[in-house]
């Protein structure tokens, strides 16, 4: 992570914000970040006093959804203190990184939850540079795989977490408006494989785990205690092989070069089907083909030369 700095939105009063938060929030129709950004300096000073911590500046230059700064407690341990904003995907953030109980994700020390925020203390990563940033990107390849085939573990009858189908039912809703909005943009053959495989494609697993459903190489710090650690997962119950997916979709050029050959790889790394990570990882490139600029066309030509 790169060194501390100090952003704050216009008209607000000096609170250390990220880069990217601050932004995020002060874009167009984002009053709701906007409003809790306003009551993060609240929050902060809360759980700093309840959880008797010295905090240092939020690293830079953060994500859209959390406030993440290095703390210290009583004992001089060193900590995370994570304020994120509640939001679908990361509904869940608290119940998987305590069912990992630090196998291979980082520890969760304590946590609170309120309407619109998860509290996080967290183990800090040291030195905590990113997987991305400091491995090539077959040695990344292996680094996720691993980690992943660690934490692919059944959770037991009873537990919090949803299936993998209601995030696709989500995204699928998503994907079908944006399909009717841009009619022209892309193949409507395309458009309906990707649609069947969010609708149904989940269910047709015969393991059903829990997923991160959101690593890559900037989710993976280097630590001490183990080499590698996972941070900000994304829970969901459901098909081993879709976890390969993010990994493959965060490496362009390796994805635009060789996507089978990409997605074979990394199946062979988790011990899945080739063909369920290859159908997961053309699903969701058609669903990304929707987005502006020239990634979104090139996904839309990597989804063709991958269509079941």
């Amino acid at each position: 992570m790169q060194a501390p700095q100090t952003h704050s939105l216009p008209g607000e009063n000096p609170f250390p914000i990220p880069r990217t938060l601050a932004e995020y929030a002060a874009e167009p129709n984002n009053d709701h970040w906007r409003g809790w950004l306003a009551r993060l300096p609240t929050f902060v000073a809360e759980f700093t006093e309840r959880w008797s911590l010295a905090l240092g500046a939020p690293y830079e230059p953060g994500g859209m959804c959390s406030w993440v700064a290095p703390a210290r407690d009583t004992s001089e341990n060193e900590l995370v203190l994570k304020m994120g904003i509640r939001h679908y995907e990361a509904e869940h953030e608290i119940d998987g990184l305590r069912f990992w109980g630090g196998d291979g994700a980082v520890r969760l020390h304590n946590s609170y939850i309120t309407d619109d925020t998860c509290v996080l203390l967290l183990e800090r990563c040291t030195p905590g540079n990113s997987l991305k940033q400091s491995l090539p990107g077959e040695a990344q390849d292996e680094v996720i795989a691993g980690l992943l085939r660690r934490l692919h573990k059944e959770p037991p009858t009873g537990h919090p977490f949803r299936p993998l189908q209601s995030m696709c039912d989500e995204w699928g809703a998503e994907f079908a408006k944006n399909a009717e909005r841009y009619p022209d943009k892309v193949d409507d053959g395309l458009v309906r494989a990707g649609l069947e495989i969010f609708q149904s494609y989940a269910e047709t697993a015969d393991r059903h785990v829990l997923l991160c459903t959101d690593l890559h190489g900037d989710n993976v710090l280097a630590a001490q205690r183990e080499p590698w650690l996972v941070i900000d997962p994304k829970p969901y119950v459901g098909d081993p092989a879709y976890d390969a997916v993010q990994h493959v979709l965060n490496c362009p050029e390796r994805l635009e070069a060789d996507p089978r050959g990409f997605g074979q790889r990394m199946a062979g790394l988790l011990g899945v089907e080739d063909e369920r990570v290859i159908a997961w990882l053309f699903a969701r490139c058609v669903q990304e083909s929707f987005g502006s600029g020239q990634w979104s066309q090139s996904l839309a030509s990597v989804a063709t030369r991958i269509a079941p």
